[in-house]
């Protein structure tokens, strides 16, 4: 359901506010490539991470969890089973940040909200279960249902077809700075932010919190 069937005050600049989860609303633990599993440092597992083919074919819905725990030992060399390496990797969600539900409740009374994630089917479950958060977005954009997933341009372009609205009228906000070049790239506005609070200033900065 595009932005427009719900009834909202008007943005002079913006729309829809589109949020990525992890990092931003869902706390995140350690990296799930831990450092005595590989000779990589954390910033160049981080670099490679996105642009992993087992990743990718994962949190594109391609592969099961089996297939995509043996793909990243190898693809990265671990010194790992996949059984650990995939346990870790379960964890990573550690769970909402405290009183992002009610943030986003409170949001949506002004704003159109939605939702742009790269994840999978065994971390999704884990929203799902979080009491009242994804009621929140009136649109959800998951990376393995759609078979697409950031930082590539035709997930923002299916985003903003998808909400029937300009692609500049979409604020979008990230943890992850490679994505919200991206997301500029294909013409949306973005954001690079942390945590809730950092959320929170970076909304308060463009007067919309």
């Amino acid at each position: 359901m595009p932005p427009t069937a719900r009834a909202r005050p008007a943005h002079p600049d913006f729309d829809v506010l589109l949020f990525d989860l992890g990092g931003v609303l869902v706390e995140l633990g350690d990296f799930p490539i831990l450092p005595a599993w590989t000779s990589l440092t954390e910033a160049q597992l981080r670099d490679r991470w996105l642009h992993a083919d087992a990743v990718r074919a994962f949190e594109s819905g391609r592969i099961d969890e089996a297939t995509f725990a043996t793909a990243v030992v190898a693809e990265f060399d671990l010194q790992v089973t996949p059984e650990l390496f995939l346990d870790t990797f379960r964890q990573w969600p550690r769970g909402l940040y405290p009183g992002a539900v009610s943030f986003l409740q409170k949001l949506g009374e002004a704003h159109p909200i939605a939702c742009l994630s790269n994840t999978n089917r065994l971390h999704w479950p884990q929203f799902e279960a979080e009491p009242g958060f994804l009621d929140c977005f009136a649109n959800r954009f998951v990376s393995f249902e759609l078979g697409l997933m950031k930082p590539d341009l035709d997930i923002f372009q299916h985003v903003s077809q998808a909400l029937e609205v300009d692609t500049q009228r979409i604020l979008f906000l990230d943890d992850n700075q490679l994505n919200v070049d991206s997301a500029r790239q294909a013409g949306l506005t973005a954001d690079l932010a942390y945590t809730l609070e950092g959320v929170k200033r970076t909304l308060r900065n463009r007067g919309l919190w």
